[in-house]
């Protein structure tokens, strides 16, 4: 069998949808290989994974886990990747730190549609995956009708490695469908060799033929063979398996409940067997040279230790105190969920924590000379929620701003921006449980209690008709007075042309010196026109007015613009204006009619729509949306897509709002004053 010589230290990333089981899985694997007494669970809270404070809370990961292992004396580093959409930054930095992906998911074909984009981003990086089917002991469809909807969203070929032993509803075993060996669940111990049953025969006999006539799909002596109904070996049959696994050829399906430690420890053997090298995965991310090279895959800021670089060992040997460049390891260890195990060195493969590595970011690469492009990053995924973030103490604001820098840092998928228009610091993340737990910890963490809020939409407002307004601002209170006498031209502007100030005064009754305090004051109360919202698309023009010798002043003629804009604006019809986005939404073209329903529904108007550029089955539908109906739409559009419906969005341009809609946003602008 392939893969009995011992290996150099591999990782596997356990990646799938949210309450697949991927936590759970983990602790069985740990326990497998003894490097656990016992098996924890969500449910008692005791397990390696999910150990933040955040995590324990809400019953689901909230950010990758490491853990370290040894199986049949190979080193085995295990990523537990968060399956909730809100964190598929973090699943996607685990992903392409590990040599195989582990994909976990539900015996239920209604379920499979949830896998679409996560195959989607393994395929796009060639990574190698396996997939296991879990809680088998809870299944109520065939493996047949699962698999034919799993297959239906991968686009390599899925290869069934068991079948499963049913008494009556309950599945008590599987047969290998390679040694054809047939095993009894034991719950929390390994699996009993049993004798084949007489009611599986049928069934392993068909599906070891397909399993052999995928192989075939990619070798011609192997399908030769079967041509002329000889049967390869079994140690053959390994090594197509293998083969076509780190060739990102096939997909291998095992089936178990994790919670049970069913079917764990033939995963576990797989993966040893069949998961490609540490030298081969480096050759995958195209990283050419003998030079150490370590990538930094995850960042952590924990309260006691400080910065925490977590990272894969691609080439070479890392030991505390080696210099990368300028970056100096400042400790070294192993993970065990949130554990650190001090090392003083470790060797290409390994999953390790560089401490103190201050000028070090999530993605990059490390040479011995510093900083490389060697390996590829996936960007981050692109905002999609928001809400307003302050702190409940004014005097809190410098902690906050440092905070949520080192937050970011731990998930560049967030953002924190200021917002001009409505003069809010918003954070901007993939959804709201997501902004939440950056709440929660920035309360634990940096000692800063926030109000999240949702953000203001940033309304505008024009005017509709033109109009000549003469202002004058005089004020006697002893000494010099303040004098200043304007007339102006105010016009409304296309769409889009913002604001325009001009002058065409002659013989100096304003002087020249005083003209800009005119603008100044225009501009001034264009801030917040007589509907409460900023003014734009329009133009003034000074063409007269008197000025004083000895009272004029800059700051009269600024009142004395103010006072004409106050003045003149509520009688120019006032309209409001809202922002329209030009909006891009990425959906299965299951779903292409639902992603539509809901932007009509939003008041959107759609522009077309076509397939995605290299997602296959996958549609864009393009449209225009009012910016105020964006707020909550990741969270309709995931509802209606089994979680994997996304969009982008930029703002286009700015249109009229009239009628009950507008009366409304211009009220609750009122009740805010």
């Amino acid at each position: 069998m392939p893969g009995t010589t011992p290996s150099g230290p591999r990782c596997a990333a356990i990646v799938g949808p949210y309450l697949s089981g991927k936590t759970t899985l983990l602790e069985a694997l740990l326990h497998v290989c003894d490097a656990i007494p016992r098996q924890g669970s969500v449910k008692e809270g005791n397990r390696v994974g999910d150990a933040s404070e955040e995590a324990r809370q809400r019953d689901m990961s909230v950010e990758l886990n490491a853990a370290t292992a040894e199986y049949l004396g190979e080193r085995w580093h295990f990523i537990d990747c968060p399956g909730s959409v809100e964190y598929v930054g973090d699943a996607k930095a685990g992903l392409m730190a590990a040599d195989v992906a582990v994909v976990v998911c539900d015996p239920e074909s209604a379920k499979a549609m949830a896998l679409s984009s996560l195959f989607q981003f393994l395929d796009t990086h060639n990574i190698p995956r396996m997939l296991f089917v879990n809680k088998m002991d809870h299944a109520s469809e065939s493996v047949r009708e699962i698999m034919e909807a799993l297959q239906a969203v991968s686009t390599k070929p899925l290869v069934l490695r068991q079948v499963p032993i049913q008494d009556d509803d309950n599945v008590t075993g599987f047969v290998d469908l390679v040694s054809e060996r047939a095993y009894k669940y034991k719950p929390g111990e390994r699996s009993e060799l049993i004798e084949i049953p007489d009611s599986v025969q049928d069934r392993e006999s068909t599906a070891r033929q397909e399993m052999l006539e995928s192989l075939a799909d990619f070798d011609d002596p192997l399908l030769e063979q079967l041509l002329e109904d000889k049967l390869p070996p079994n140690d053959e049959v390994y090594e197509h398996l293998t083969r076509d696994l780190r060739g990102d050829l096939i997909v291998p399906v095992f089936l178990g409940a994790a919670e049970q430690s069913s079917g764990v420890q033939r995963l576990m053997k797989a993966l040893r067997h069949e998961a490609p090298e540490v030298s081969e995965t480096v050759e995958r991310r195209e990283a050419p040279g003998d030079d150490p090279l370590v990538q930094v895959f995850k960042t952590f800021h924990m309260p006691h230790t400080g910065k925490i670089s977590l990272a894969r060992v691609w080439r070479g040997t890392v030991k505390d105190g080696m210099s990368f460049g300028p970056h100096k390891v400042g400790g070294l260890a192993r993970m065990m969920g949130h554990e650190q195990q001090k090392i003083g060195e470790a060797v290409a493969g390994e999953v390790v924590a560089l401490g103190r590595m201050e000028d070090v970011d999530t993605g990059m690469t490390l040479t011995s000379s510093g900083d490389s492009d060697a390996m590829a990053w996936p960007e981050s995924p692109r905002p999609v929620y928001s809400m307003v973030a302050e702190p409940e103490k004014r005097e809190d604001e410098v902690k906050l701003s440092s905070g949520i820098g080192k937050l970011i840092e731990e998930d560049p998928s967030i953002s924190f921006t200021h917002n001009n228009d409505t003069n809010e610091n918003v954070l901007w993340g993939q959804g709201e449980i997501h902004l939440r737990v950056l709440g929660d910890r920035l309360k634990s963490r940096y000692h800063t209690a926030v109000t999240m809020r949702r953000p203001q939409t940033p309304y505008k407002e024009t005017i509709q008709k033109p109009i000549q307004q003469h202002a004058r601002h005089k004020k006697q209170s002893g000494g010099h007075g303040e004098f200043g006498d304007i007339h102006l031209d105010i016009k409304p502007m296309p769409r889009g042309a913002g604001f325009k100030f001009s002058q065409s005064v002659k013989g100096g009754v304003v002087p020249t010196q005083y003209i800009p305090a005119v603008e100044a004051g225009v501009k001034e109360y264009l801030t917040e026109g007589p509907l409460g919202f900023p003014v734009v698309d329009i133009a003034v023009n000074l063409y007269d007015g008197q000025h004083h010798a000895v009272d004029s002043s800059d700051m009269a003629f600024r009142r004395a613009g103010i006072l004409a804009m106050k003045d003149a604006l509520p009688t120019c019809n006032p309209v409001l204006l809202e922002p329209i986005c030009q909006v891009k939404i990425s959906v299965p073209n299951d779903f292409t009619s639902n992603a539509q329903s809901i932007i009509s529904r939003r008041r959107g108007q759609i522009l077309g729509f076509a397939a995605r550029e290299g997602w296959d089955g996958w549609d864009e539908v393009e449209a225009h949306m009012p910016q105020s109906e964006l707020l909550d739409l990741i969270a309709e559009l995931r509802s209606q897509t089994m979680g994997v419906g996304t969009f982008e969005w930029e703002f286009d341009h700015l249109s009229e709002l009239t009628g009950r809609a507008a009366d409304m946003v211009i009220e609750q602008q009122k009740a805010a004053d």
